[in-house]
Parts: C-alpha cells; structure tokens; sequence
C-alpha cells in the first residue's frame, strides 16, 4: 500500500500514463459527489467546533503578527470567497467535513465570529500552533492548543448567555462533533528545528511522543468537562513525506523520511490507546481516531504527483506572495511545501465522514459519531 503523502517519481511519459492519472482523479472526484449527494436536509448536529493548526485554520491567524498566515495570493485562488486565510487553494478537510454534516455555511473562525454565528459553531484552529505552547512560536504569535480551549470557554459563556438557560446549553452542546486536527508543528516547528527548540535533545523520538500525547490528553479531558461528548481526533500524517522536510533532511535515496514517519507512527500509536482509555474511562463521551495515514492513501495503484503547485516557496514551505501556480490543482497532492490541495482535503474528508477501509477511522467514522 503507497504510503500517505507519498512521494511519486511520477512523470507522464505518454498517453496511457496521463489517461491512469485522469482516471484516477476522477474515482476520487466521483466518490467525493456521491458522498456529497448522499447528505441533505437538516445538519446532523446542532453544532461544530474545530480545533487545530494551519490544516484546518479558516483565518484566525490573519490579523496575528505572525507570518504563519495565508490572507494572501495564490492561497484562495479556489475558494469561493477568494482570498480568507486557509492555507490550501479551496477548502480544509474541516470545511467538508462541515458540509458532508449538513451545515448549510462554513463554521466561522473565533476571531471573527458574532453572537449570531456561534451556536452553529467555531473554527479555532491557528497556523503554527500546537499541543505545546512554544511551538511555532519563531514565525510569530499563534493560538496554541490551551489557548484555543479558553477561547472555546468564552464561547459557552457567550452561548449560555444568549441562550440564558444554562441546562439548555449543557445538553446542546452534548449533541454536538468536535473535531481536534493538530500535532504536526510539534514536529514540524519544534522538534524538527533543534537550532531553535531543545524537544530534540531533551527527547528521544519515542519519549517525544509520549510526552506530547500525555499532554494533548490532558487537553482533550478539558474539551470533555467544557460539554463536549462526540469527539473526533485526527492523527498525523507522515511529515517525513512532505516537500519541505525532503528539502531539509534529504531521503538517503528513499521516497521519504523514514525516520521522521517512524516517530509520526509511534505518535498515532499512543493517540489510538489515548482514544481506547478515554472511551474506557468517559463512558457517556464518545471518542474517535481518525486515521491520516490511511484515510490519505490512494484509491488506487497510480498515487497522485507531489510536487507543490506553487512554483516559489519560503523557507518556511509556504507560498511566495503573488507567485505564480500550477493550472490543474487537482493532480497534485500538495499547494505548497506542507499543506495539501483541496483535492487532498476532500480525500480525507469525505473517508473520515464515511470510512472505506477499516484501517480509516476507529472505532467510528463521523457520520457514526454523529448518530451516536
């Protein structure tokens, strides 16, 4: 099976090569609309928090001063509304995710949400952030992980307030799906980077994984005590597979990093326990994983290209401002050095709302989660 974000040395040759990639594109595309299709009427659930990094972030970052930002072309350039803040071309798996759940609008970001908006949901999720507090922080401020829990505590009180039946509150915000999408700047922007952060030689990639789970633990019991009882957790993807840790650390004539994945694994290892003990020990809760490495493999034998659609990046892996981008978005797996195309996010969307393989989500796929 192609690994998640698999590096391909795939180059169309001829006709019949391009004619497997157009194929395959397509069972991706019509697996996503008969997905799509097959959801209508009123949402599932009364509401929608999201939780995360630059994976899911809607533009919470864009008045930060930070340059962990993507309010800026050629990031949007898919989007209906242009331009907004995700780090992506069109929408974030979060964003389907929402739309597969039957919300007729986008959940809005924390930094701009009104007292109207917020009992659909909020999206709190920020570029660069993470479980632990000083990652991401040398590109700038960011909303880590804690802090994204206060801003989630504001909400309620603004919800009761609204609602002013504080009982009504608590069990409306019980039926709700909360999705946590975050982990990967631990690596990325902290581990990864042992000239700015010391997790790299206080740690061993083992120990590293342990100590980051035991404290997203701890963040996820607050999320359960803040009302929260269907709660979704993405694992990680395989860093070791993205074109900006390839620049960096080279592949030793491999497709990717092999161990910058074997520590990803030992992290989705103990996230998976993490979800067991959890569901073990919150018996009204409903937990769920939902499985990266699986749910980005391909369909089929042809895994889609690599290469990043935009043409300049930073150092940091993201776009250039204003640089010029590849024409099809959809036969590439990632816009810059990090972050997939929306072709990628709908992938893993529409397999994380309705899993195809046992391996995708444990023990339940979202739209189970959401009937629980």
């Amino acid at each position: 099976m192609h690994s998640a974000f698999q590096i391909s040395l795939f180059r169309p040759k001829n006709m019949t090569r391009e004619l497997n990639l157009l194929f395959h594109i397509l069972r991706i595309v019509g697996f996503i609309q008969v997905t799509t299709f097959l959801v209508c009427g009123e949402p599932q659930v009364p509401c929608y928090f999201i939780f995360g990094d630059s994976l899911v972030d809607s533009g919470n970052n864009n008045a930060l001063p930070t340059i962990a930002k993507a309010n800026y072309q050629p990031y949007g350039i898919d989007f209906p509304q242009g331009v907004n803040g995700r780090f992506t071309n069109g929408r974030t798996m979060a964003d389907i995710i929402g739309q597969l759940l039957g919300f007729p609008k986008f959940i809005p970001p924390y930094a701009t949400a009104t007292d109207q908006e917020i009992s659909i949901g909020v999206n709190y999720a920020s570029g660069s952030a993470g479980i632990r507090e000083e990652t991401g922080s040398h590109l700038g401020d960011r909303i880590s992980l804690d802090r994204q829990l206060v801003n989630h505590q504001q909400t309620i009180s603004r919800l009761s307030a609204l609602q002013s039946n504080k009982t009504f509150t608590d069990e409306y915000l019980k039926k709700c799906i909360y999705l946590s999408n975050i982990g990967s700047n631990d690596y990325i922007n902290n581990y990864l980077l042992p000239s700015i952060y010391p997790t790299n030689i206080t740690y061993t990639l083992d120990q590293y994984a342990v100590v980051l789970v035991q404290q997203y633990s701890q963040q996820l019991k607050t999320i359960y005590n803040l009302g929260a009882r269907k709660i979704a957790v993405f694992g990680l993807a395989e860093i070791g597979c993205t074109p900006i840790e390839i620049t960096r650390f080279g592949t030793s004539g491999k497709l990717c990093i092999e161990w910058i994945n074997n520590g990803i694994k030992l992290f989705n290892d103990n996230l998976t326990r993490l979800v067991d003990d959890l569901n073990s020990n919150y018996s009204d809760a409903r937990f769920t994983f939902l499985n990266v490495t699986s749910l980005a493999a391909p369909l089929g034998d042809l895994p889609l290209p690599t290469t990043p659609c935009c043409t300049q990046l930073r150092d940091d892996g993201q776009c250039v401002p204003n640089s010029s981008h590849c024409l099809v978005r959809d036969s590439t797996l990632f816009f810059d050095g990090l972050h997939p195309t929306e072709i990628t996010h709908q992938v893993i969307a529409t397999r994380s709302y309705k899993s195809l393989l046992p391996t995708d989500t444990y023990p339940y796929d979202i739209s189970h989660l959401a009937r629980l």
